[in-house]
């Protein structure tokens, strides 16, 4: 069957109309258009992931960044809470985890670019939004442009601005945007107001944004100060019910950038007065494209590396220009002076969440391990790193037909393009979250410009093929394949499963590439590999490395892998992969769990009874060395960890190992205790 696209429609490019931009010492520029965002002239992708300094120990930030960095990150994002910083009234602590400074000069050295979501309110799923308790209890209006309120914001500002003075971009540092306010719908002028304070105080960055999404036509925005951004989760862990929710949109190619579910156990329905977002003002940029999901005690949905990836790959294919995700990296939440910072029911939020755990889920653990989403997304991240001044400015165009534009339908292929008219690249997906799709066979996709050759697209699968791009010289006019990264004179091609990889050059008969193949043409090195392999590619070092089964990355000046003992990559010499063996003496720790009657009462006893009394089992562990994690299998709702009195860890069950570091509890008196699971919470398991 044929495959074909609307008309394509050259959408104008606006400049200079955005309040945005900024040079630093060398001269080098980063501007924003309604398209795209420009560096030094030229347009680029920036990829961006959460990552909360104050949710971490601060020893690890340098080590978990350049994990980040390998996994194709080039921006770390991160709340400033107000409530860890000043649990107390005129009581600031930006020391230790939450030393601000330090963890932004961490992420330089690491190679990264930083954006501080600096609120005043976030959200976050931290207590009160990140508002401190003592804020709470003042006698005016919060998140409003009133005397008394604004003073106080003036006052959180300015010290946050001591922390990050010096680390602009303009003063050769890292901070390119902040983000002002979280999920404020319908304050423009609020909005505007705190963008004035925080550029009065001192702020200076090429970018400021906040979260445009809302109900339906996206939020109240002061136009032309801030660039909106934009999320898409797959579940909604926030959603007030235990019921499976309906297939979600995000699978199918739709242009739209708002997602009216994010932030709907806060944000009510919009007002009638008309307003409507001017999207065609601003690129299409993400800040939550969730590679992750926190588990409510009431709902727990399980996030996979499919599910992350084909989300990114479809906004990716819908316009985005600035990919985002929420959470990258998943943290720990620290327990206060005066309370724990988790938002509960009890502070009057439509949530439970864990007290310790803000693992997320996600691509990075809250340890530091790697989630296959870490892999997965990293195909697409060294795309739009080598490719991303070619396909930013291209506008998408979609298919040509209806169908395809449902997620309960699952019989007609799901594809989109973006173009500038003659050529492009074809973003196909044929995955939808808990659901099985078709197989399609003989598909011909017709761009207008090019015909590629037939192929059968197998269920379950999600990839991009280029088309009529310059390729280092060449004129591509089509591959069946997904472009992965280019290093000096080689191209490296991911092959998708179930199809061969043909590639042709303007002039030259068409040729397939056999994964683990080298192919020249005319000076051109073409390598191909299988997606087991091009999971594990990474460019480090200005160089391009396979790691073989384990996830490998610059730690300093030298190769580190995540995974713990010896260890094996390879490195492409322009040639050819020469193998590296790395020797690392390590012994998995071994985890003994002794059934025992209650030792003590729970420090918090009330985790372990949201929703009513449970009966409890306890454990004394013990585990053989510091090094190294062990995991905990039993079924339960919640567990928790005391090691010498104190809580070091918990968890909501969602049906899979509960993988600790040895280290929490190696040399301690420690207890693990789990209340009965009931069937009392939405489960995919």
């Amino acid at each position: 069957m044929v495959y074909k696209f609307k008309k394509y429609e050259e959408k104008s490019v606006l400049r200079n109309h955005l309040k945005m931009g900024g040079v630093n010492p060398d001269g080098v520029k980063i501007d924003v258009t309604s398209k795209y965002f420009e560096i030094d002239s030229k347009p680029f992708i920036g990829v961006m992931g959460e990552y909360h300094f104050s949710r971490d120990n601060s020893d690890n930030w340098y080590k978990e960044l350049c994990k980040m960095k390998a996994g194709g990150v080039t921006i770390v994002s991160s709340y400033v809470f107000w409530i860890y910083h000043e649990e107390i009234e005129g009581q600031y602590d930006f020391t230790g985890d939450l030393d601000l400074r330090k963890f932004i000069e961490d992420a330089q050295r690491a190679g990264l670019q930083v954006f501080i979501r600096i609120g005043p309110w976030a959200h976050g799923e931290c207590r009160n939004g990140g508002f401190p308790d003592w804020l709470l209890n003042k006698p005016f209006k919060l998140r409003d442009n009133n005397d008394e309120y604004m003073a106080c914001v003036r006052k959180w500002y300015e010290r946050i601005y001591q922390e990050v003075e010096g680390l602009f971009y303009k003063d050769g540092g890292p901070i390119i945007g902040v983000q002002i306010e979280n999920e404020l719908v319908d304050s423009p002028d609020h909005l505007l107001a705190l963008k004035n304070l925080a550029v009065e105080i001192g702020y200076d960055a090429p970018l400021y944004t906040v979260t445009g999404w809302n109900s339906l036509y996206g939020a109240k925005i002061p136009v032309d100060d801030v660039v909106p951004v934009f999320a898409a989760y797959v579940e909604a862990p926030w959603e007030q019910h235990t019921k499976k929710l309906p297939l979600s949109w995000h699978y199918i190619f739709k242009p739209e950038r708002n997602d009216a579910a994010v932030g709907m156990d806060i944000i009510g329905e919009s007002d009638d007065t008309g307003w409507k977002l001017p999207y065609d003002r601003y690129p299409f940029a993400t800040c939550e494209l969730g590679s992750g999901l926190p588990f409510s005690h009431h709902r727990r949905p399980v996030v996979s590396g499919m599910d992350a990836y084909a989300l990114s790959l479809v906004k990716l294919g819908c316009g985005n220009n600035l990919v985002g995700y929420y959470m990258y990296h998943g943290g720990t939440n620290k327990i206060g002076q005066l309370t724990t910072l988790q938002e509960t029911r009890a502070t009057g939020y439509p949530n439970d969440y864990a007290i310790l755990n803000y693992d997320f889920h996600t691509c990075l653990t809250q340890y530091g391990e790697a989630r296959q989403q870490y892999r997965l997304l990293n195909l697409l991240h060294l795309f739009v790193k080598d490719f991303g001044d070619i396909l930013a400015p291209m506008d998408y165009v979609g298919a040509d037909t209806d169908n395809g534009h449902n997620p309960d339908d699952l019989k007609s292929l799901r594809y989109s393009m973006r173009t500038d008219g003659k050529s492009g690249f074809v973003f196909i997906n044929n995955y939808q979250r808990l659901a099985d799709m078709d197989e399609f066979s003989d598909v011909e996709i017709d761009t207008g410009s090019v015909v590629f050759p037939k192929f059968t697209v197998k269920s379950g699968v999600s990839f991009i093929l280029p088309f009529g791009i310059d390729l280092l010289g060449q004129k591509l006019e089509y591959a069946t394949g997904q472009l992965l990264c280019k290093h000096d004179d080689t191209v490296f091609f991911m092959a998708i499963d179930g199809i061969d990889l043909k590639v042709k050059f303007e002039g030259k008969d068409e040729i397939v590439l056999a994964p683990g193949s080298v192919t020249k043409i005319d000076g051109l090195n073409l390598v191909a590999l299988d997606i087991n392999e091009a999971s594990y590619l990474r460019k480090l070092f200005g160089d391009v490395y396979v790691g073989n089964g384990v996830d490998i990355y610059e730690n300093g000046e030298s190769i580190d892998a995540i995974q713990k003992g010896s260890y094996s990559y390879k490195k492409w010499n322009g040639e050819a992969f020469e193998e590296v063996n790395v020797d690392r003496a390590y012994t998995d720790p071994i985890l003994s769990m002794t059934s025992v009657s209650e030792p003590f009462t729970p420090k918090y006893e009330e985790e372990l009874m949201i929703e009513g009394p449970r009966e409890r089992e306890w454990y004394k562990l013990e585990v053989s060395s510091k090094e190294g994690f062990v995991e905990i299998t039993n079924k339960c709702d919640v567990s928790q960890i005391y090691a010498d009195g104190e809580l070091v860890a918990d968890n909501y069950y969602c049906g899979e190992p509960w993988r600790i570091p040895a280290a929490l509890i190696y040399g301690k008196e420690a207890y693990l205790v789990l209340a009965e699971m009931k069937d009392d919470f939405y489960r995919e398991f």
